[in-house]
């Protein structure tokens, strides 16, 4: 269980903001296949609803960081819609090759997210602030050193809060995903990174210590299937 003790710092091939073609469509894909069917969907919009429901208003802007092909941008504004909720949705990604498939998809699925190149390092990186910010499979990709870093600059951007949802560290997801992978998956991208992300994901306290380091007074965190945690910041 050593290997499982605390988090990994080896790098994911996806980490390389450069990576694009077939490869990167295809890891696009199945990842998105992988989080519609182990139901990481709901843990980012079941945190949104408490979020709204807690501070109704006749429009929010929502930023989805890390937002990779889009997916979870565009459930978003499609899951406000059909709550009845006006929404402005961005999706923010470093890799530009990756914004670029983003749009691609938008413009097929005909909904409207406003999908823009940025790195969430930059106190910049939005034109304006956003009511709530998500991140969903985007926090491991970074060290807790530069987690704090990134949960002080999201507070600056944020108005009303943050939704976090992100892999548990355990065994049974640890060989589930590599079984899974090594079974269905076509991508070696996927194959070497999905294992490795849980690896680089948090334990419960992990997140308690990344979070009062980073100045968040007010943060819930909730376990949920298929090892995930939702974590939800109020600003």
């Amino acid at each position: 269980m050593g290997k499982f003790s605390r988090r990994s710092q080896a790098k994911e091939l996806m980490d390389d903001l450069q990576c694009n073609g077939m490869e990167l469509e295809q890891t696009l894909r199945e990842l998105k296949t992988i989080n519609r069917l182990l139901g990481g969907n709901s843990v980012t919009t079941s945190g949104l609803e408490q979020l709204i429901s807690e501070r109704p208003q006749e429009l929010y802007t929502i930023a989805d960081l890390g937002c990779g092909g889009g997916d979870m941008a565009m459930l978003i504004k499609k899951w406000s819609s059909d709550r009845g909720y006006s929404s402005q949705v961005i999706g923010v990604d470093a890799n530009p090759h990756i914004i670029n498939l983003a749009k691609q998809h938008a413009r097929a699925a005909e909904v409207d997210v406003d999908f823009r190149v940025g790195n969430v390092f930059d106190p910049g990186f939005l034109k304006q602030k956003a009511d709530i910010l998500t991140c969903t499979l985007f926090t491991h990709h970074f060290t807790n050193e530069e987690l704090i870093e990134l949960l002080a600059n999201f507070k600056s951007v944020g108005r009303l809060g943050l939704v976090i949802n992100d892999l548990h560290r355990h065994f049974l997801a640890y060989y589930s995903i590599m079984g899974l992978t090594a079974l269905f998956s076509r991508s070696g991208m996927v194959k070497n990174d999905a294992p490795l992300s849980v690896l680089r994901a948090f334990s419960k306290s992990d997140w308690e210590k990344i979070l009062k380091a980073s100045g968040v007074e007010k943060f819930q965190i909730s376990w949920h299937w298929a090892f995930r945690w939702q974590v939800i910041c109020w600003f």
